[in-house]
């Protein structure tokens, strides 16, 4: 099981995030579960990134809308970053 860790800077976002899509809510509180329990599932689509953001990892929450994060394995802590559309995450 990993640890969650949300800077505020990502709890600013998540909350305008779903102030724009409040039928989003429970995809988002199901995203989070299903990474706490076990971040390889298949619907998450966790995948990682290049570019810019190196380093970094993203999953879906639906098709259109994804959540950038760190892993810290050693850890097992997943740090989030970004919360958004696909355009607006990888910026």
């Amino acid at each position: 099981m990993f640890t969650l860790v949300t800077p505020q800077q990502f709890l600013r976002q998540a909350r305008k995030f779903l102030r724009k899509h409040p039928d989003l809510k429970p995809h988002l509180a199901q995203a989070l579960s299903d990474l706490q329990q076990d971040l390889f599932q298949p619907h998450l689509k966790l995948h990682p990134l290049t570019g810019k953001l190196t380093g970094c990892h993203a999953v879906s929450i639906i098709y259109s809308y994804r959540i950038t994060l760190t892993l810290i394995i050693s850890h097992q802590e997943i740090v989030f970053l970004d919360i958004g559309s696909h355009d607006e995450v990888y910026r």
